[in-house]
């Protein structure tokens, strides 16, 4: 049975960084796309980056577009998220999501629902 594992959250002040990393274990099954989600207390999760398995294209939202980096290691079945100049409002719990079924669109998928394989998350705060 397929895992996804995260690691690498943590506390961090306001303009600092942090990387989180997830890495599918446990089975074997051909990833399509990845991606980060995020919920931060009171609000839905919502969807943060995401990454294309083939050829590295990636998604953000626009929230953190220019700050986060998502990237995959192919050896290591593991995606990465990089994310600089944190900000207090970019605390949440941060869910890596995988997707083992084939893309239909040339899009790189947003929803969470496009993603079958999810981890428990890891928690990052963001102080001020």
């Amino acid at each position: 049975q397929v895992q996804l594992v995260e690691s690498g959250g943590g506390v961090v002040e306001a303009g600092g960084s942090l990387r989180l990393s997830c890495a599918a274990s446990g089975g074997t099954f051909r990833t399509t796309a990845m991606a980060w989600f995020r919920q931060a207390p009171g609000k839905e999760r919502e969807f943060a980056a995401a990454i294309r398995w083939s050829d590295g294209r990636e998604n953000y939202v626009d929230s953190v577009k220019g700050r986060f980096t998502i990237s995959r290691d192919f050896a290591k079945n593991t995606v990465s998220l990089q994310m600089n100049g944190l900000r207090v409002e970019d605390t949440a719990v941060y869910y890596c999501a995988a997707r083992s079924y084939p893309l239909f669109t040339e899009a790189v998928p947003t929803l969470s629902s496009s993603y079958n394989y999810w981890g428990q998350g890891t928690q990052v705060t963001v102080s001020s």
